[in-house]
């Protein structure tokens, strides 16, 4: 069935300790979602990746559950630590706590669903994803909660049937699914570069700009961009406790998933109703502004949760 990568990625620094809104975060104007009263309250988002380190302090009470598809750990399905650190710095980004002390996310209330299908050297199998992304639609929490976002910073060239039917089934069970788009790109919006699943039309596909809002050079570009988000010198969680500046399409991903999770958790305690797959992808696209940049780079922009043209409404 083929194999699955880590997208690559970039350590650019390790921090001991911090205290900050990371400047990602502060970029697409979650702060100003969260004095709006939305931090994504409740909402569960399942991250597809190498794990997460269960014991840092910027995930006391985030992580809600797990499960591992590797070989690491002797096959433990219990066993989601993170051996690799990436999966780890997306949880960070998506859904680190506000306690005064490291980094906060961009939903600071969600709920994590860690699912550990890449070992720590960051290898996996595409069955091992497709797994997880089944587990991840029927997973129920204790108080049956169900996954609401699916993130995953991961790619294959391999298009595969059995992974695209399992992405359709999560679109159509209401689950909006949020992909990296990879970073293979060579900096000509002319040629097109392809990872799975992001390639796929039913998931969000996610291309990295960096702090000053120009598109990375890495980022793949494609006629199925969604939209792109921060990806270069992003400071999140770390192993061991620590914190890292990453880069990639990766770290660009989670910023879309955790905005995701402040939208839908915003509109369904405004408006008592659930918000559906479509809603919730047209609520995203609407809050993204062009840029000077090739559709097949930037799809409708970058994202911007407040200053876009939706900024008054709540949908």
């Amino acid at each position: 069935m083929g194999n699955v990568h880590l997208i690559p990625y970039k350590v650019q620094a390790l921090v001991r300790q911090t205290i900050e809104i990371p400047q990602g975060v502060q970029f697409i104007e979650a702060p100003m979602i969260w004095e709006q009263g939305g931090r994504g309250d409740g909402v569960v988002v399942a991250v597809i990746d190498t794990g997460c380190d269960v014991h840092h302090p910027d995930f006391k009470s985030q992580i809600i559950g797990g499960c591992n598809f590797t070989t690491d750990y002797d096959g433990d399905i219990d066993n989601f630590s993170d051996n690799n650190g990436h999966g780890t710095h997306v949880c960070g980004t998506i859904g680190a706590i506000e306690n005064n002390q490291g980094v906060i996310g961009v939903a600071p209330k969600v709920k994590l669903l860690v699912l550990k299908v890449l070992t720590g050297t960051g290898a996996g199998t595409l069955e091992a994803v497709t797994a997880a992304i089944e587990y991840a639609v029927c997973w129920r929490g204790p108080n049956q909660e169900q996954v609401r976002i699916i993130s995953m910073s991961l790619g294959s060239s391999v298009d595969d049937k059995r992974l695209h039917r399992a992405v359709q089934k999560a679109v159509r069970q209401n689950v909006l699914v949020v992909c990296a788009a990879g970073n293979a790109g060579d900096g000509e919006h002319g040629t097109n570069e392809y990872e799975y699943p992001g390639s796929y039309p039913e998931v969000v596909q996610v291309g990295s700009v960096n702090l000053q809002g120009e598109i990375s050079p890495f980022s793949n570009s494609n006629h199925e961009v969604d939209l792109v988000a921060p990806g270069e010198d992003i400071l999140s969680t770390y192993l061991n406790g620590e914190y890292a500046k990453l880069s990639g399409t990766s770290m660009a991903t989670p910023h879309v998933s955790g905005a995701a999770a402040l939208l839908l958790g915003q509109y369904e305690k405004t408006t008592g109703k659930k918000m559906t797959e479509p809603e919730l992808y047209d609520a995203l696209i609407k809050r993204t502004v062009p840029v000077e940049y090739n559709r097949n780079e930037q799809g409708n922009g970058i994202l911007k949760l407040y200053s876009s043209s939706a900024k008054h409404t709540v949908v």
